[in-house]
């Protein structure tokens, strides 16, 4: 027997609901307003935090990166002129002792470096520990972090300089005897960057006062 199919029911939808767009100048206003509540919370969060980290902490980071970050680009232009240095000594011996100069042009960033952390170090004095987060406390701690920062990165690329000149010094002179001079007078040069960062770095320093010795 032949069964009719059942007559197609039509599905009722509920109608969609459009929502009006914002207009552009609205929604940038509104975009605007949430970015710079955004940025507003977020400094405000890092300055609770920064005042309430101990000023210690920052004056001991500010120590470390002055000797730490110098003494790496000591070595790194050490390394840089040091291997230049012997591999075009295998050719020419001579240039062994004169180029030596390089090195120790090298050595004196770090030495640099230890200078300005013992005057960093000997700048550290006790609070009462009621004036740990004294304004004067706080200013004294970054001004030593910042000299720190100031001396280390200075020293970094005062000691990359160096290595580089003094490697193109010794190939130099291992080619042509009378370039040496002329190319010293660049390495010399170059290394009085490291001196602003030393100068700099101890006019800071000499911000940093405690309470207790103003008191």
């Amino acid at each position: 027997t032949y069964v009719p199919s059942p007559p197609d029911r039509e599905v009722s939808r509920a109608p969609t609901q459009i929502r009006p767009r914002l207009p552009l100048l609205a929604r940038t206003g509104t975009l605007r307003f949430v970015f710079s509540e955004g940025i507003a919370a977020m400094s405000s969060s890092w300055s609770r935090a920064l005042t309430q980290i101990s000023p210690y902490t920052f004056a001991s980071i500010g120590i470390a990166i002055s000797i730490g970050v110098s003494v790496l680009g000591a070595a790194w232009g050490i390394y840089i002129t040091g291997s230049s240095l012997i591999g075009a000594a295998i050719k020419a011996p001579r240039i062994t002792s004169k180029n030596l100069i390089s090195v120790i042009f090298c050595e004196a960033v770090a030495i640099y470096g230890v200078i300005v952390a013992i005057i960093l170090q000997t700048k550290l004095e006790s609070v009462p520990s009621s004036m740990i987060y004294n304004p004067e406390s706080l200013r004294a701690g970054y001004a030593i972090f910042a000299s720190g920062i100031i001396v280390g990165f200075a020293n970094l690329m005062c000691g990359l300089c160096v290595g580089i000149i003094g490697s193109s010094c010794a190939l130099s002179d291992a080619q042509n005897s009378t370039l040496f001079v002329k190319i010293l007078v660049i390495e010399i040069f170059g290394s009085a960057l490291g001196l602003f960062g030393v100068i700099v770095g101890i006019i800071m320093s000499s911000q940093a006062t405690w309470p207790a010795k103003t008191a």
